[in-house]
């Protein structure tokens, strides 16, 4: 499990995105990007912090900035939330959680005394060079976008 610090360059990511394509993050260099992970779509905490990104989309796109959102869902799953909420942004499936594990949100947690292993809701900010420059860990769902964009 790595332990990312802001200044750290962003791992690489390639996952699929919610219709099933290749993605690499990589190709939004010369951008900011906006990486968040999320446990499960189509939750209550993951739908509301995902609207909060959908609505504040156009102030993101004004910084040059774009938003991604990351869970251990199949891209499928994951269409299926993008559409139903008419999420503007991709979202990837990171099935095998090595993204997640990457960038050190893939922690035990536990539930009503049992353990397992999920993601830890968090987003990271990333520079138009590739490098991190926030990191908003165990994020409170309410006003998260709008504390973003005060970074950007």
């Amino acid at each position: 499990m790595s332990q990312l610090h802001e200044g750290d360059p962003a791992p690489p990511v390639s996952l699929d995105t919610d219709s099933g394509q290749p993605f690499e993050l990589s190709s939004l260099r010369g951008q900011n990007v906006v990486l968040y992970f999320y446990p499960k779509a189509d939750t209550p905490g993951c739908t509301k912090e995902s609207c909060d990104f959908r609505d504040h989309n156009k102030n993101f796109s004004k910084a040059n900035t774009v938003i991604v959102g990351i869970s251990p869902d199949a891209s499928k799953a994951q269409a299926k939330f993008k559409d139903k909420f008419d999420l503007p942004f991709t979202l990837l499936a990171d099935k095998e959680h090595k993204t997640a594990e990457d960038y050190g949100v893939w922690i035990e947690k536990s539930m009503y005394g049992r353990k397992y292993m999920g993601i830890e809701r968090t987003t990271f900010l990333i520079d138009p060079k590739g490098v991190i420059k926030k990191i908003f860990p165990k994020v409170k769902v309410e006003g998260h976008a709008a504390e973003v964009l005060q970074y950007i």
